[in-house]
């Protein structure tokens, strides 16, 4: 089973585009009066990236299945163009520690062994579960049925990391290092900036080798303002975009683009609603998660962010005609969902982050963890990709991005 984008036909022209509309506004008007304009802003950021995410079906698991199957690096390119746009507008803010008056930091944390499980164990889960953290949810958005269980158990793997944590964060690592701050502003660019570029020219020799040539985009049936609207976007389109929208989370948070830390405080809220003491675990001690464990929801960046994304995948999924849930899931895809679920939501915690938090605001942030997190998550999914036969019997090998 292929968790592409549910291809449904185009005659498909319901109210779903006035219905996430009026989500979007009606939420960013409750957060306005119930939090502040700038928590309603960051909602409205999350539809964006929602609807960025799945018009340029910009998919971080199938782009490295892709490559890891048919040497096909045309997403895995899109993701360092995206890193370098990234790391040239965050680089300098972080340096500076301000932008636009306001203090910003990155998202750095220690680089060591739970890193090295946390990102290994969710690179398996991304092939198992269909998607990474940003895919889960522009896919449930986008109407993916049996990304619902995927999401379900990986709020219940992120919340069960958090009760046994602190054994894992007292395995060796380094300190938080970040390069910005170690090797000065301009080299820290140039290292970056260089590692970008040989990825990517690895990635196409790669290519060039198996196939002769580089994949050309499919052409759009749509053009000028309609395939705006309706989609589908080049790759590129979304690594530009993906890449400005984090700034635009940056300078709004003060912090890059996150995920899986609200599905761990979601599972917390409930498993306390339900008279679990969750607050007397180590990690919802910490003064910041214990503060998010207090507030109300609505007051989590993080949790209105992913909401937003949701809406926007499904105010997209609504403009290119293709919102068709579909609950026919077959036992070996659901059971592949459960077990891929668990470990995205474990592995996210150990390593600080998932796809977003700890790889692209990672390395956006010049964090070491989030380089060494891309190396252990792409070990994980070349595990995962050997897997999934188990799971998806008959399942036919992809020559071209899927979008998750």
């Amino acid at each position: 089973m292929s968790l592409s984008i549910p291809a449904a036909a185009p005659a498909n022209r319901s109210g779903t585009p006035l219905v996430a509309i009026g989500l979007l506004l009606a939420g960013a008007l409750l957060l306005t009066f119930a939090v502040s304009g700038r928590q309603a802003l960051l909602f409205i950021v999350g539809g964006a990236l929602g609807l960025v995410l799945y018009h340029a079906a910009f998919g971080f698991t199938s782009a490295w299945r892709v490559l890891l199957n048919e040497r096909r690096g045309a997403g895995l390119r899109a993701q360092m163009v995206m890193l370098a746009i990234a790391v040239l507008l965050f680089f300098p803010a972080l340096s500076a520690g301000t932008l636009f008056g306001e203090p910003v930091r990155g998202l750095v944390a220690p680089a060591g062994t739970s890193v090295i499980v946390g990102a290994f164990i969710f690179g398996i889960g991304m092939q198992l579960g269909g998607g990474c953290a940003s895919g889960t949810l522009f896919t449930v958005g986008g109407g993916n049925a049996r990304m619902l269980v995927t999401l379900l158990f990986f709020i219940i793997g992120g919340v069960g990391a958090t009760h046994h944590l602190e054994w894992w964060s007292a395995l060796p690592s380094l300190p938080p290092t970040s390069i910005v701050s170690s090797l000065g502003l301009v080299p820290a660019l140039i290292v970056s900036l260089a590692l970008f570029a040989a990825i990517a020219a690895i990635s196409a020799r790669l290519e060039l080798r198996r196939h002769g040539s580089l994949e050309r985009a499919a052409p759009s049936e749509h053009q000028g303002w309609q395939r705006f609207l309706r989609g589908p976007w080049p790759l590129i389109w979304g690594a530009v975009l993906l890449a400005l929208l984090n700034f635009a989370t940056l300078a709004l948070a003060g912090r890059p683009w996150g995920i899986t830390s609200a599905f761990a405080l979601w599972g917390a809220k409930v498993l306390q609603g339900t008279g679990v003491d969750v607050s007397s675990w180590a990690f919802w001690q910490q003064p910041g998660n214990a503060q998010a464990l207090a507030a109300p929801l609505w007051e989590d960046i993080t949790t209105v962010m992913d909401i937003g994304i949701v809406i926007g995948a499904l105010l997209a999924a609504g403009l290119a005609g293709r919102f068709a849930p579909n609950l026919n899931i077959p036992l070996r895809s659901l059971i592949a969902a459960v077990i891929g679920g668990l470990l995205l939501g474990y592995g996210s915690r150990l390593a600080y982050g998932c796809n977003i938090g700890a790889y692209f605001s990672g390395i956006a942030s010049g964090s070491l963890h989030g380089w060494l997190w891309l190396v252990a998550a792409f070990v994980g999914n070349g595990v995962g990709v050997r897997l999934r036969p188990l799971f998806f019997p008959g399942e036919r090998r992809e020559a071209k991005l899927t979008g998750c």
